[in-house]
């Protein structure tokens, strides 16, 4: 049975600086792209950040990005997402997903989901 479980968020001021980690178990996923994605309180899902396995190639939201940054470790097999620069609509549970083939910001092409962190931002 494949798990993604997340860890890390919490409550942090703007500003501030929190890192996610997913870790997964059942399979590697070693030639499939990983991602997180968000949800806002009375928002969809929405793309965040995602990554190649060979932890070269990335893709970020306009919103996130040069304050967000995914890694990797295969030996692990895990995906972190480093979180700098935090405002309060970033304010969501967020989401690991894992098994695209691809970099993709479609949540449909993830095959396995994690049951989310949430990540509260202050003003």
């Amino acid at each position: 049975q494949v798990q993604l479980v997340e860890s890390g968020g919490g409550l942090v001021q703007a500003g501030g600086s929190l890192r996610l980690s997913c870790a997964a178990s059942g399979r590697t996923f070693s030639s499939a792209a990983m991602a997180w994605f968000r949800q806002a309180p009375g928002k969809e899902r929405e793309f965040v950040a995602t990554m190649l396995s060979n932890s070269r190639s990335a893709y970020y939201s306009d919103s996130v990005k040069g304050r967000f940054t995914i890694s990797r470790e295969k030996a692990k097999n895990t995906v972190d997402l480093q979180m700098n620069s935090l405002k309060p609509e970033d304010t969501a549970v967020y989401y690991c997903a894992a098994g695209a083939l691809y970099l993709s910001v479609a949540e449909s092409n993830y095959n396995y989901w994690g049951q989310g962190t949430q990540v509260t931002v202050s003003s």
